[in-house]
């Protein structure tokens, strides 16, 4: 009798939770898009080029533009240098030139809109910066940007003005492209630690920044994974202060 009443109070618990509405975040998985957006990053930035053709293919598959695919590859020379984005490009152009010549009719997609602020660069970057982060540069400086008041100045006019203003794709796709190739390239843990509270201050979920880690842990290997889920939950202590 007693387990009977233990199993009717487990059905009902069960059934309670999946008539109970969810929070949101705990419901919505990244797309498939987004998905082919954090392997893309994560194989670009790790240079493995022969699964990267196939993701390639698999984001024009998912809906992905070929101007937006070429927009996370553009953007990812500022984080693992030219030589990963160029060949990274390279290797687009040569999965759009096959689907082209298989009959696939990939969509080009939107150029970025012309920038028609007269505001100076750095104050534009400087802008964009605090909406992500959603805090005040800090002044004066501190750290690397007080000792290299150029670094500072290039991280300002070019990163978050020139690439980040683009608007071929939005923030949130910018920080998924951001995350996947710094859990890919290791060793880079406090940058990658502050790229996910951007993420999670712009609306990222902890479940999808969770599904993007297990995505790299299939598509570079455990051990950068697991790094990224230790920042990951730095980043949640941090936030839930």
């Amino acid at each position: 009798m007693k387990f009977f009443l233990f199993g009717t109070a487990a059905r009902v618990a069960v059934l309670l939770f999946f008539s109970t509405p969810m929070p949101a975040q705990s419901v919505q998985p990244l797309t498939p898009r987004q998905q082919s957006i954090v392997t893309i990053a994560a194989l670009t930035a790790k240079g493995d080029l022969p699964h990267l053709q196939q993701a390639l293919a698999t984001g024009l598959d998912a809906g992905l533009t070929v101007n937006e695919a070429k927009e996370v590859l553009v953007q990812l020379y500022a984080y693992c240098g030219f030589p990963r984005s160029l060949n990274g490009l390279n290797t687009l152009l040569k999965v759009r030139d096959e689907r082209r010549a298989q009959g696939k009719k990939d969509v080009p997609g939107r150029e970025a809109s012309p920038i028609v602020s007269t505001a100076p660069k750095y104050e534009r970057g400087q802008r964009i910066l605090e909406t992500l982060t959603g805090r005040p540069d800090p002044n004066p400086k501190t750290g690397a940007n007080a000792f290299s008041p150029e670094i500072d100045r290039f991280l300002k006019e070019h990163l978050f003005a020139d690439i980040f203003e683009r608007d071929v794709l939005t923030y949130q796709e910018r920080e998924l492209a951001t995350i996947a190739a710094l859990v890919s390239l290791g060793g880079v843990e406090p940058m990658l630690q502050s790229h996910l509270g951007i993420g999670l201050h712009i609306g990222l979920t902890e479940p999808q920044l969770r599904q993007l880690l297990a995505l790299e842990e299939t598509a570079i290997g455990r051990q950068e994974a697991e790094a990224g889920r230790a920042a990951l939950n730095k980043a949640l202590e941090t936030r839930n202060k």
